[in-house]
């Protein structure tokens, strides 16, 4: 038993990188990428309703990624105070940070539920003063929120799998709640089967309903298979001090995913300014771009604990090797990701039923924002490098940099100055900028702590 222990804790060190990095990251790499895929059929689907609906689903992305943000911050801070007890050997400490967990995603739940009965129309009149788009979105986002408690569990109870070690049973949950959402998009939007036809809320049911059957399937697994954690149930009561060590490694991570949210509602309000039409294309982009990013994503959480771990190991060659080798699938990934974008740009545009108007502003925006996916791909890669070394702050400060100090401003002089088509370069001009901060960061993070080691070999 421990021979076996000192063997998967020695791969680490002694596999090859290049397969070592293969094997950590692929699976995760394919789990993403089914996430992704429901991402994109669910805007096909809602395309098909009208330019209007799927202009109200991109409103909404904001309030969904704060979601997805909050979840998966708390979930960090779960995975790593659950998996340094486990490391430990302290059960009782695992099973409070489990335990006060749940109590935390049911607590985010209450939040995103209020939201939903009383802020919904506020949050639309901010944005736009259709009906049409009001009343797509009112139905869309109130759906999400007050089913939101599906995401939250499911998160947790994921993280829970993985903090023990049990990835493959997360990555199931994962890939069947996807897959039920994109079975029943179709059913519930436009009425199949008898089903009562819903339009964009079916959209949204959908999605909870896909987000529910995971959670419930994720219970299902730690109930049965995660021995190494005992919930409670009654008498149960919430430990300040487990929470408070959650969120002060969430806290960040929370931040550092909600960015993303300010970014895409400050875009969106510029490009309302222009026609609801701008705001749909960016809505696709997105879920066209999560598509090349996943991938990215999936690869760089395989790279951290192969870097954090050698580190560990004071193995300067493995660290560089591993490294040099992310950067090079990541930008090679994005590559792709140019190519495809340049290339078939009307045919992506065209899976989400688009306007004559839509393709002429697509086309432009997509071959433009596409110009900076190399430059991305570095950049994900060095902020994983970062949060390796824990420099969590680091990567705080290029997420900030990238997508509030420079491309917002950017977005919005360029807007005025050049108009729409003008304003898409806020992006490539945002990455480069992000680039060159990189740069900096990752000499100074090898001057610091990777050259020092070579003195101890």
């Amino acid at each position: 038993m421990q021979e076996n222990i000192e063997t998967k804790e020695n791969k680490m060190g002694v596999m090859p990188v290049n397969k070592l990095l293969i094997s950590m990251a692929l699976p995760i790499m394919i789990s993403m990428l089914v996430q992704a895929l429901y991402n994109i059929v669910d805007s096909m689907f809602v395309s098909i309703i009208g330019e209007e609906a799927l202009t109200s689903v991109s409103l909404a992305f904001p309030v969904q990624n704060l979601m997805i943000a909050i979840g998966v911050g708390t979930g960090v801070g779960i995975n790593a105070l659950l998996s340094r007890c486990l490391g430990e050997k302290n059960k009782e400490e695992a099973d409070l940070a489990a335990n006060n967990g749940v109590f935390l995603a049911l607590i985010s739940y209450l939040l995103f539920l209020f939201f939903g009965l009383f802020f919904v129309n506020f949050y639309f009149l901010t944005q736009t003063s259709d009906s049409t788009i009001l009343d797509y979105g009112h139905s869309y986002l109130s759906i999400c929120s007050l089913g939101s408690f599906g995401l939250f569990f499911q998160i947790t109870f994921e993280r829970l799998l993985q903090s023990t070690g049990k990835t493959l049973y997360s990555m199931i949950t994962q890939g069947l709640g996807a897959i039920i959402n994109i079975i029943l998009d179709p059913i519930m939007i436009f009425g199949l089967f008898g089903f009562p036809k819903m339009g964009v809320g079916g959209a949204a049911l959908a999605t909870v309903c896909g987000q529910i059957f995971a959670s419930c399937l994720a219970l299902a697994f730690n109930l049965k298979i995660n021995k190494e954690l005992t919930f409670q149930g009654r008498g149960f009561r919430p430990n300040l001090n487990i929470i408070l060590k959650i969120y002060s490694v969430g806290v960040p991570s929370i931040i550092m995913a909600s960015i993303a949210s300010i970014m895409t509602f400050c875009i969106n309000q510029i490009l309302m300014a222009f026609t609801p039409t701008a705001t749909a294309v960016f809505g696709v982009y997105f879920k066209l771009q999560s598509f090349v990013f996943m991938p990215i994503f999936g690869l760089s959480n395989g790279m951290v604990p192969i870097v954090a771990y050698n580190y560990g190991a004071r193995k300067k060659e493995r660290i560089i090797s591993t490294i040099r080798l992310s950067i090079f699938y990541a930008v090679g990934i994005m590559i792709i990701g140019l190519l495809i974008f340049q290339v078939f740009p009307q045919y992506l545009l065209m899976l989400f039923n688009a306007s004559e108007e839509m393709l002429s502003i697509g086309i432009v925006s997509l071959r433009i924002i596409s110009i900076c996916f190399p430059f991305a791909g570095f950049s994900i890669i060095c902020s994983s490098v970062f949060q390796s070394f824990g420099n969590g702050i680091l990567s705080l400060l290029l997420s900030i940099g990238r997508q509030l100090i420079v491309l917002i401003p950017v977005a919005f002089l360029l807007s005025k100055l050049g108009g729409l088509h003008a304003l898409w370069w806020s992006f490539p001009i945002s990455e480069i900028a992000a680039l060159i901060l990189c740069i900096f960061f990752l000499k100074h993070i090898y001057k610091t702590l990777i050259l020092p080691l070579s003195l101890d070999q």
